[in-house]
């Protein structure tokens, strides 16, 4: 049987989704519990998720599938697997779904949500869950800037060096940023149909710049026509961002 997880995770002490040799991953994690849960089957059960998140990034509803050869409940499975993760990981939802479903080959978007945190020192109580920007903001000329990002463009500007994909050109059918002022934090939202490495977090980081007015509010379309990862120059920190949904 095929089973269909969300899962949520706070990404503080894992060294990303993806396994790595004598590291701590969500992948990991999961692996060894769903293969705990078969009674060690041989070949090892593998998991398969929607995509990576990096180092310190968050999940509030990544998509994971497996495959079982015991047959349990949808209700079985999320308390089997709940009952043995660990507290920084929840499976929120459990769904049996047919062989053609697959968590990463299937997907038709995915909606990332950034945090930033303002103010001028860093809330410790925050410091893992948002980013931080410390200098004064406009978020009327964030507001008009990020609709410059919907549609398809080649977004090599905005791809971290690390990566091995060739083709840089992707869909964001939504972008929008809002003022979240009881947090005191400024909120970024992207729905696509795919990321590539470090997008999110190089966009957020051009953005302020933008609404700092240490960058053109028209520089956007610029950036797509240079196709220079070095011109768009920052990251935003991993810390405040979230893989909030996926889409099939």
């Amino acid at each position: 049987m095929r089973y269909k997880i969300i899962l949520a995770y706070d990404g503080t002490n894992f060294a990303g989704f993806q396994m790595q040799p004598n590291q701590r991953t969500v992948e990991g994690v999961l692996k060894r519990i769903v293969n705990k849960i078969a009674k060690n089957p041989t070949p090892e059960i593998s998991v398969y998720g929607s995509g990576r998140t990096d180092a310190g990034v968050h999940a509030l509803g990544q998509v994971v599938h497996f495959d079982l050869s015991i047959e349990m409940s949808e209700r079985s499975m999320l308390h089997a697997l709940n009952s043995q993760l660990p507290l920084d990981m929840q499976v929120k939802k459990v769904e049996i779904v047919d062989e053609t479903f697959h968590a990463r080959f299937t997907t038709h978007g995915k909606k990332y949500q950034y945090r930033m945190a303002l103010g001028q020192f860093v809330d410790p109580f925050k410091r893992n869950y948002t980013g931080h920007w410390k200098f004064p903001i406009n978020i009327g000329l964030i507001q008009k800037a990020i609709k410059d990002l919907e549609g398809t463009h080649d977004f090599s500007s905005f791809v971290a060096s690390g990566s091995t994909v060739k083709d840089h050109v992707r869909t964001i059918y939504e972008a929008k940023v809002w003022e979240d002022k009881k947090q005191n934090e400024i909120v970024f939202e992207f729905y696509g149909n795919g990321f590539l490495y470090n997008m999110v977090r190089i966009m957020v980081a051009v953005l302020v710049e933008i609404g700092s007015k240490r960058r053109p509010a028209d520089d956007i379309p610029r950036l797509f026509e240079v196709k220079d990862r070095n011109q768009a120059r920052g990251t935003a920190p991993a810390s405040g961002l979230y893989l909030k949904e996926v889409d099939y």
